[in-house]
C-alpha cells in the first residue's frame, strides 16, 4: 500500500535549494550521502487540476499564512507578492534559490 508522497524540485542550484529548505523552512531531513538531503515535511495533500498540457507543481500550506510569512521574513525569505484571496485559500509566493517562486497558502477547505 502507498505510504506517502515524494515530491521533487529540479533546481539550477541544488545546494542552495537544499540549504534553503534546511535553514529557512527548517524541514527535518536525512543526509543520504555526499550532502544529498531528503526532507521530511510535516504532511501532504494532493490535488488534480485541469490543464492544457501534463505537468506537476509543488506548493506549501499553513494554518496561518500571515504568521508564517512574518516568521519566514525574519529568516530572510523574500516574498514576491502580498497575500491574496484566491477562493480556495489565502495565497502568496516566496523565492526559493535555484527554483524560483513557490506558492504558500492557507487553505479555506477543511484539512
Amino acid at each position: 500500500m502507498i505510504q506517502g508522497l515524494h515530491g521533487m524540485f529540479y533546481s539550477t542550484d541544488a545546494e542552495a535549494t537544499r540549504a534553503f529548505l534546511r535553514d529557512k523552512l527548517q524541514f527535518a531531513h536525512s543526509d543520504v550521502g555526499d550532502g544529498w538531503l531528503i526532507f521530511d515535511p510535516p504532511e501532504a495533500d494532493l490535488g488534480v487540476h485541469p490543464g492544457d498540457k501534463p505537468m506537476h507543481d509543488m506548493s506549501f500550506y499553513t494554518k496561518d499564512v500571515a504568521a508564517t510569512v512574518a516568521e519566514l521574513k525574519e529568516r530572510g525569505v523574500a516574498f514576491t507578492q502580498e497575500i491574496q484571496d484566491c477562493g480556495y485559500g489565502l495565497v502568496t509566493y516566496f523565492e526559493m534559490p535555484g527554483v524560483g517562486p513557490v506558492q504558500l497558502y492557507q487553505p479555506k477547505y477543511k484539512k
